[in-house]
């Protein structure tokens, strides 16, 4: 049962964090989506974009999330 309580309070801790970022993300400094290096081409009636910085940071921070919830939990 421990080990329910422990996921439990992991994964709140994690909503919470997500929501102080929601709540916040206007007044970041940085807009996920619009980082320097993500590909942005805009033609007459073309558009695309290609959020590789933006793809990278969140892999980064999804992985650091993994590995903490791994070594939490072990």
């Amino acid at each position: 049962m421990s080990d329910i309580g422990k996921s439990l309070i992991f994964m709140g801790m994690v909503i919470i964090i997500v929501g102080m970022v929601l709540l916040f993300s206007d007044r970041l400094p940085f807009n996920l989506g619009k980082l320097p290096g993500d590909i942005s081409i805009k033609k007459e009636n073309f558009s695309f974009y290609f959020p590789i910085t933006t793809s990278i940071l969140i892999s980064i921070i999804v992985s650091l999330l993994f590995y903490l919830f791994n070594r939490f939990f072990k």
